[in-house]
C-alpha cells in the first residue's frame, strides 16, 4: 500500500461487505475518516446479503468493480464466522481471498474476527444502557471472543436479557456507535486497525501506529 491516488482528487473505494451491520457502520467510519484526511474518498459499500463471494466469483466481481466501474481500490469485509468452517482465523479468511483474487494490487482482503459485532464490544457500557441488561462485558480481547459463541451472539443475549426488544444488526450497531470514537476501538481491535489504516493509506492519510 501506499499513497499512489493521493494526487487525485477524490480515490473511489469500493468495500465489499455481508451486509446491514457493515453498512451501518459507513456514516461513523466516514466520520472517522474526516477528521483525519483532507480529502475525503468516495466510499460505496456493496453489500452481499449474506455471506462474501467465494473463490472466482469474488475474483470477478473485484475485477468488474476496479474496470467497467472504474474504483481506484476495492476491499473485501468478511466475518471469520460465517456459519461454515471456511476460515480457521483472521489471517487465514484474508488469504483465501487473495488467492481467490490473484495478484491484484488495488485488492485489499480484511475480516473481522470473529464477527462484525466484535467492534461494538468495546463499547459495552452503550450495549447495556442501550439493551437494558446487565451482564458483564465478554472477558478477554474482543476480536478473540470465543469462535461457537461469537460476539453477535453475545450482543443478542444482552438485548434478549434486557426484554425491551430483540437485537437488530442495522439499527442497534449504528445505535451502539453513535457518538463513540472509533480510535477506543481501534486500539484493542487490531483487525480493524488494519482496516481503517488501509482506507487512511489509500487516501494519503495519517496512519494509526
Amino acid at each position: 500500500m501506499g499513497n499512489e491516488y493521493h494526487w487525485r482528487q477524490t480515490v473511489k473505494i469500493a468495500i465489499i461487505v455481508e451486509g446491514k451491520t457493515e453498512t451501518a457502520f459507513m456514516p461513523i467510519l466516514r466520520k472517522f475518516l474526516e477528521s483525519r484526511l483532507q480529502q475525503m474518498p468516495k466510499l460505496d459499500t456493496k453489500p452481499q446479503h449474506g455471506r462474501i463471494p467465494k473463490e472466482d466469483k469474488l475474483k470477478r466481481v473485484v475485477e468488474n468493480f476496479l474496470g467497467k466501474d472504474g474504483y481506484d481500490a476495492v476491499i473485501a469485509l468478511t466475518d471469520v464466522y460465517t456459519g461454515t468452517k471456511d476460515f480457521k482465523d483472521a489471517g487465514d479468511a484474508k488469504a483465501q481471498m487473495k488467492k481467490w483474487v490473484g495478484e491484484n494490487p488495488q485488492f485489499y482482503p480484511h475480516a473481522a474476527s470473529h464477527d462484525f459485532e466484535a467492534w461494538l464490544l468495546p463499547f459495552w457500557s452503550k450495549i447495556q444502557q442501550i439493551s437494558g441488561g446487565n451482564r458483564a462485558v465478554p472477558s478477554g480481547s474482543p476480536e478473540l471472543v470465543n469462535h461457537n459463541n461469537p460476539p453477535s451472539y453475545r450482543i443478542k443475549e444482552i438485548f434478549e436479557q434486557g426484554k425491551r426488544r430483540s437485537y437488530d444488526k442495522a439499527r442497534d450497531a449504528k445505535r451502539i456507535l453513535e457518538g463513540q470514537n472509533l480510535m477506543e476501538a481501534a486500539a484493542v481491535c487490531p483487525e480493524l486497525k488494519a482496516f481503517l489504516n488501509t482506507i487512511l493509506s489509500l487516501c494519503g492519510g495519517e496512519l494509526i501506529p
